[in-house]
């Protein structure tokens, strides 16, 4: 930077969501963005590699999960030579990067932000409505809202580590350099949050890190345009480097690379776990130990004491369990209700499951709830429903699906006398939400169960109103979420407000959305610096 000064980032604040209306302008604009990509036909959709758009032989198709005749993308997949490309490439950037003042690296994706929240808005909110099958408030508070919270509150909190200095005693000055990895670090995208996608290659980058990045197929059109927006708001060559295609192949090539730095990983528990491994038989490769930073599954609870307001809790489980068709890592998938609850609980829900809205979300911006993402989530929910009857558990309502059009699953509520039952403690990753009905005397027996039944430990909610049952459930359910939700659903952590991640089987928990996450990505140097250096060896004390 040629400039002289102590630069500072605009304090962040979250960013106000819009409501799309009817009848209102951005509901209108939205709708009119919508109806051109649907006009103009697929895309084509090359890889990012050291500011090349490399094309291959090999491609597949990004098809909308609510519409099988609508292809959104053609999509060109990497071979191993273009991942060795984006390693390289990677590499060539590493230096100057890390040498860029953070005014620098962070005014490249503040000014991302900025772009998002004004003239790329629709698009974005558009490729993840028709890509990913959400309505479009789902997709407002991901794709716009979230991203753009994510890259405004991450510069800032490098700000804060950057300034976070040792004390210094006279004749010494001490400083603190939070140097980027010395390696690339390789992000590994899911499906069904475009922030997350677009912040695990963001957040390494911005402290100064250089990024392979894979985003899932099923998300790969998205994701495209979310390089675009990176490449449009000044981001260097090299320093994110896009691919596309087979996840399994492109970290073998990574993880095998002398210079692989760190994984930026959001996905299933066992693919976290293969990979896992693969960094330990590959230790002896390395030049440094990578970091390993992951949020993976969750088996999400809601738990309610006998004086929870059940209107509350019937709300608070519909819509943690059916946004985003519960596709959702924080999702809520079971339920511990007390028998004197449950009457007042159930109706209600039930009610708010049949009302619930379902189609095209891109046709219909009121639409509340579109499609699963793919034959392979669909199959997986109709089979879990299907084995759930047959041991035994009841449909209070759903239990449909449909896959003429597109691959729906109705909002389903079962309701089983078994909380060690299969859809009580498999991720299932889908509309689906299994209910336990316990005596209300058991309340801390059920706070046991709760703690012991899954192997996961992402997010969780208690309703309550009487508080020492809220600190019962705090303290006996301590290690069963890393996010606690009191007498509220528990999805839609907000950056800077609900840093997000778990523990257990659900991932290393560190913290997406707060300085956590962002430590990860440095390897500080401490540096000692003596103004006037002793010229004689002897110390006091010998005389």
């Amino acid at each position: 930077m040629n400039a002289s000064g102590r630069f500072v980032v605009p304090t962040p604040v979250n960013e106000p969501l819009r409501d799309y209306a009817p009848g209102s302008p951005e509901r209108a604009s939205l709708e009119s963005t919508i109806a051109a990509v649907r006009s103009a036909g697929p895309i084509d959709a090359p890889m990012h590699i050291g500011g090349r758009d490399v094309t291959t032989g090999t491609t597949f198709t990004v098809t909308a999960p609510h519409d099988h005749g609508l292809s959104l993308a053609t999509v060109h997949a990497a071979g191993r030579d273009d991942v060795t490309a984006a390693i390289d490439a990677a590499g060539e950037a590493a230096r100057d990067w890390a040498a860029t003042p953070l005014a620098d690296r962070a005014a490249v994706f503040l000014r991302a932000a900025d772009m998002l929240s004004g003239p790329w808005r629709d698009r974005l909110n558009a490729a993840t409505i028709l890509g990913q099958s959400k309505s479009v408030y789902q997709a407002e508070i991901d794709a716009a809202a979230e991203l753009i919270d994510f890259l405004r509150f991450n510069c800032a909190f490098a700000e804060q580590i950057h300034a976070e200095q040792p004390i210094s005693s006279t004749g010494i000055w001490n400083r603190t350099d939070h140097r980027p990895l010395e390696g690339f670090v390789l992000a590994l995208t899911p499906f069904n949050f475009t922030a997350i996608a677009g912040n695990l290659p963001a957040a390494p980058a911005i402290m100064g890190c250089t990024v392979v990045w894979k985003p899932s197929e099923k998300q790969a059109y998205a994701a495209q345009v979310t390089m675009d927006l990176f490449r449009a708001a000044g981001l260097p060559d090299g320093v994110i480097n896009l691919v596309h295609g087979d996840g399994a192949m492109v970290s073998e090539v990574c993880m095998s690379h002398r210079d692989f730095g760190g994984l930026h990983f959001t996905g299933s528990t066992t693919v976290f776990k293969q990979l896992w491994q693969r960094t330990g038989a590959n230790i002896d490769t390395y030049r440094s130990y990578p970091r390993i930073v992951a949020e993976t599954g969750g088996k999400d609870f809601v738990i309610a004491h006998p004086s929870a307001d059940p209107l509350a809790v019937a709300v608070g489980l519909g819509r943690g369990a059916f946004e985003y068709q519960g596709q959702k890592c924080s999702a809520a998938s079971r339920a511990y209700i007390p028998a004197s609850l449950w009457p007042a609980v159930r109706d209600p829900l039930a009610t708010m499951a049949e009302e619930i809205t379902v189609g095209d979300v891109g046709a219909d911006l009121s639409t509340f709830f579109g499609a699963v993402i793919d034959k392979v989530a669909h199959d997986r929910l109709t089979q879990a429903i299907a084995g759930a009857t047959d041991a035994g558990a009841k449909v209070l309502v759903g239990g449909g699906a449909d896959a003429s059009e597109g691959w729906f699953v109705d909002p389903t509520v079962l309701v089983t006398e078994d909380p060690t039952s299969d859809t009580m403690v498999r991720e299932l990753f889908g509309p689906v939400l299994t209910v336990y009905v316990y005596d209300d005397a058991r309340w801390e027996e059920t706070l046991d169960l709760v703690d012991s039944s899954s192997p996961y430990a992402l997010t969780g909610a208690v309703f309550a109103t009487d508080r020492s049952a809220v600190d019962d459930a705090l303290g006996r359910l301590r290690h069963a979420a890393g996010n606690f939700y009191i007498n509220d659903k528990p999805t839609g952590a907000v950056v800077g407000q609900q840093p997000f991640g778990g523990a257990r089987a659900s991932g290393t928990n560190d913290k997406a959305g707060s300085p956590l996450n962002l430590l990860r990505w440095v390897s500080p140097r401490s540096i000692k610096e003596t103004f006037v250096p002793p010229t004689d060896w002897r110390y006091p004390h010998q005389g």
